[in-house]
């Protein structure tokens, strides 16, 4: 059972820490999007589909991408124990989220892209959300450097760590990365970039790498040739979108357009 904000505070709420954050995420994506939807001027309604192919499709395969974890089906849990019970996985998060916004889409028929709407959006929403990991997993293996969050003993033995030794603080990692990536891409890229839905597919590929290098000191368990299960998913997908980032390269598609001008009163 996760801790809840009250227990971290020393404030008995029934509240509990993991998921509030990740609630506050999302909101704070949509708020994102339809900021977004507003400054581009898309106000077809069918976007509204299209979210909930998002957020229904989202929901689903974070709580059940963990699954088939085993080859041997019956060693897996049940389907309403690993929905109930079962890890949650960002990265099933992520292709859930895109297979939900295709389905709306085909559903209601919008054909405009829409990942310059959810880049940031997306952003956001995991750097708010990561917080909820920081404050109830375990945060990495073992940092040599000396630094990063020293378990106690009751801690240790509720989360499975090591006490007195410093972790890495992996998913501060994690949230730094989707702060500064939310900053570029809202500050920046946001702007520049003409090629329509490319800011999300240039996001996508810059969090794989990330968090298959980040993978190594997180702890997971290792699943096949040093690597976890997370790994191995991203060494299949990660190619495939940096493959996409560079046929979009050789085509132009990432030729900055000059940065609006900044209006000078009188």
């Amino acid at each position: 059972m996760y801790p809840t904000i009250g227990d971290l505070l020393g404030i008995r709420l029934p509240i509990p820490t993991h998921d509030t954050f990740v609630g506050v995420g999302v909101l704070a994506a949509i708020a994102v999007f339809v900021l977004e939807t507003r400054r581009r001027r898309q106000d077809d309604p069918r976007l509204l589909a299209v979210v909930s192919g998002a957020l229904i499709g989202g929901a689903i395969f974070m709580r059940m991408g963990t699954w088939l974890q085993h080859v041997d089906l019956r060693a897996n849990a049940g389907l309403v124990e690993q929905w109930l019970y079962g890890n949650r996985s960002i990265l099933g998060g992520l292709v859930g989220a895109w297979a939900g916004v295709h389905v709306a889409k085909r559903i209601t028929g919008y054909r405009p892209r829409t990942g310059d709407l959810f880049a940031p959006a997306v952003a956001l929403g995991m750097a708010i959300g990561r917080f909820g990991c920081l404050l109830t997993e375990l945060p990495g293996t073992p940092n040599p450097l000396g630094f990063g969050p020293v378990l106690d003993q009751e801690t240790a033995a509720t989360l499975g760590g090591v006490a007195g030794v410093a972790l890495h603080p992996s998913f501060l990692y994690e949230i730094a990365f989707h702060a500064v990536a939310f900053a570029v891409l809202w500050r920046v890229l946001r702007h520049r970039i003409t090629a329509p839905g490319e800011t999300l597919v240039l996001y996508l590929a810059a969090y794989g790498v990330f968090r298959f290098l980040v993978e190594f000191v997180r702890g997971n368990d290792v699943a096949w040739a040093g690597l976890s299960r997370p790994q191995l998913f991203l060494a299949v997908t990660v190619p495939l979108l940096l493959a996409r980032v560079g046929l979009q390269w050789r085509r132009g598609a990432y030729r900055l357009a000059p940065p609006p001008r900044q209006r000078v009163s009188a």
